[in-house]
């Protein structure tokens, strides 16, 4: 906690004394500014305790005093400390009336007590309160990592997250479904940020938004457990990737902004889960060069042969029922409706279906192949299921398990450009 004012009256060194304010003493400060002007709110920013001798002002004169505190009020200053025994033996009665009636506290600095010494214990306090943020941060990033590499992972992550923050965490994939939440509530929370989450990955990346209102307690219903409701309504979305496409989203909900501490975590997770969501570029084109080998076998006529290529990575996909979807991009730009191709693992010669298609407008971030390998790659993951991949240019080929949900999302996405509608 940064200190407060009532911590400095607290502090035995000091020996302030409470001469107004007594309610608002748990103000945090942020800085302690010594300043004799007549008019210091030029050179306030917030959150300041003054300190004064009233070398410059009519300290006796009451309408003086409430235009000066009215203005230190404005400014944002936090508390006014007053030197005793200086100019004025006491507290001057005009000085403590203004403050009492704007509310601002006003402390007693005794003679022995140097202006130096209060500014000293508030940047101490400020520099501990900055150390322990930095230790809980690097905690938390240790707590995160053990988290990321067990073997619930990024479930484990993001409940340790939400324990962090004192809040909830949600992971979208690249299609912006909710993938993982925690606690378990949360999950209800997070699906109520999709179209925020459309909002984010509509960005190049990286890229984050804060959203507030809407989440809270007023936007929550009957149905929701006491715990879920009582949760705040601000919520920070961070997208995932190391690249401009946005590989999934992170969204983090709790009941203040974030401290620094906190952001450290956050930070922390961001990366932790762009690197378990983010396959390296080596191995992504392993995986493809793999594919387009065992899509030839099977074109070839030999699925025997191909199924030992694919091996634990495709081997299940090629022993059941599956289907081959071809979509194609124009020179025009326009990106081509998937067609689909029913095929068993004993039918894998298939020929590619012909490639008369019907416009869908606009691709989506002039990359509509590269979306559509998201959204059915992204639907597939959720259930468990294997695909294989093939891009070809300006073709893409892909093996999905007939029915399954990869197929599926590949039909709404047909369905979407016969719309006229772009890739989503």
């Amino acid at each position: 906690m940064p200190p407060t004012l009532a911590s400095l009256v607290r502090h035995p060194g000091l020996k302030l004394s409470v001469l107004a304010g007594e309610d608002r003493l748990e103000t945090p400060v942020r800085w302690a500014h010594v300043s004799e002007l007549a008019d210091p709110v030029p050179y306030m920013e917030g959150g300041e305790l003054l300190l004064i001798t009233a070398m410059q002002i009519e300290a006796d004169d009451p309408e003086e005093m409430s235009r000066y505190v009215r203005r230190l009020v404005g400014a944002g200053v936090v508390g006014l400390g007053f030197a005793l025994g200086v100019n004025y033996a006491e507290v001057p009665p005009a000085l403590a009336t203004a403050a009492k009636e704007e509310g601002l506290p006003l402390l007693g600095v005794p003679r022995r007590t140097p202006f130096i010494a209060i500014s000293k214990a508030v940047s101490a306090a400020i520099a501990a309160d900055q150390y322990r943020a930095v230790t809980a941060g690097f905690e938390a990033q240790r707590e995160l990592t053990r988290a990321a590499i067990g073997a619930e992972g990024p479930a484990a992550l993001l409940a340790r997250l939400a324990a962090h923050v004192d809040g909830w965490a949600a992971l979208y994939d690249v299609s912006g479904a909710v993938v993982a939440a925690a606690p378990d509530w949360a999950a209800r929370r997070a699906a109520r940020l999709t179209p925020d989450v459309e909002r984010l990955r509509s960005r190049p990346g990286p890229a984050s938004i804060v959203v507030g209102g809407g989440c809270g307690p007023a936007g929550a219903t009957g149905a929701e457990p006491v715990e879920d409701a009582a949760v705040a309504d601000l919520s920070e979305l961070q997208s995932l990737g190391t690249g401009r496409r946005t590989r999934g989203v992170l969204a983090v909900g709790t009941g203040a902004p974030l401290g620094t501490a906190e952001r450290y975590a956050v930070h922390s997770a961001v990366a932790l889960l762009t690197l378990t969501t983010e396959r390296s570029r080596a191995l992504q084109e392993a995986e493809q060069r793999l594919g387009a080998a065992v899509l030839r076998m099977l074109l070839a006529g030999e699925p025997d042969h191909a199924r030992a290529v694919a091996g634990r990575l495709y081997g299940g996909l090629l022993d059941a029922p599956f289907r081959m979807l071809v979509a194609e991009v124009p020179s025009g730009g326009t990106a081509q409706q998937p067609h689909a191709a029913p095929a068993a693992a004993d039918e894998a010669t298939a020929e590619l279906p012909g490639e008369a298609t019907t416009g869908a407008g606009e691709a989506e971030a002039a990359d509509p192949l590269g979306t559509l390998i998201d959204t059915m790659e992204a639907a597939a993951a959720r259930i468990g299921e294997s695909v294989l991949v093939v891009p070809d240019g300006e073709r893409l080929i892909v093996l999905a398990p007939d029915g399954g949900a990869a197929v599926a999302a590949g039909e709404l996405l047909a369905q979407a450009v016969e719309a006229g509608r772009a890739f989503k």
